[in-house]
């Protein structure tokens, strides 16, 4: 019996961050798009211009920029985070308990607590972006987070300490990774790093936020 296939089962894919990067990666890819969009917009009134890619257009522009983040840019690891990371570890996700509009995926190295956070919507089958909102931007995401009330006091507690906001932030994080129910799945993704730093508790851990291009499961 040959060799089982391997693939890659995407859980989330955040189309907006891809094409940001690609554009620019490539600058051509930009013309391309601006091309794509008038004429959608002049043949079907805008309809097509805010549709989601294709699954195999997508795939090829996401796999396009993490070949160029392995090769060119900052990819570092969940113990050691460059402007992106990348990760393989067992997580417990889904829509955070509190606040449904972000997803959210939670794990741990052993040395570091990882969180990835975004926009509920780029969760496959996820529908429609809502108008106005997007939850891969720290502010955004934090607020989130923090509609937990434990969380929420959790923050104010510390908020008024030396570096209180960023102490607040991490320990956020921290709490919405023990707090998000499971079970765990093996979890492969590549994010953005948002915020890390030491563990607010006495553990002497780490602790890193991060918003995902991608999150794939991994059995």
């Amino acid at each position: 019996m040959g060799r089982p296939l391997s693939f890659q089962y995407y859980l989330y894919v955040s189309d907006s961050k891809v094409d940001m990067l690609l554009a620019q990666m490539d600058p051509a890819f930009t013309r391309r798009r601006t091309t794509e969009v008038s004429l959608n917009l002049k043949l079907f009134g805008g309809k097509r211009a805010t549709e989601a890619p294709a699954g195999g257009e997508r795939t090829a522009k996401l796999r396009r920029v993490v070949r160029y983040l392995e090769e060119h840019g900052d990819l570092g690891t969940v113990d050691e985070p460059g402007q992106f990371f990348w990760g393989l570890l067992p997580m417990c996700w889904g829509p955070f308990p509190a606040e449904p509009t972000l997803a959210y995926f939670g794990g741990s190295t052993g040395r570091t607590v990882v969180g990835l956070g975004g926009s509920g919507h780029h969760i496959l089958g996820g529908g429609p972006a809502p108008v106005g909102q997007t939850r891969s931007v720290l502010p955004s995401m934090l607020a989130g987070l923090r509609a937990d009330p434990e969380i929420g006091a959790l923050t104010e507690a510390i908020k008024h300490e030396d570096d209180g906001a960023h102490k607040g932030a991490l320990a956020a994080v921290q709490r919405a990774t023990e707090a998000m129910p499971g079970p765990e799945q093996n979890l492969e993704f590549v994010a953005k790093r948002l915020l890390d730093g030491p563990s607010p508790t006495a553990d002497g851990g780490h602790v890193v936020l991060g918003t995902p291009l991608y999150v794939a499961l991994v059995d």
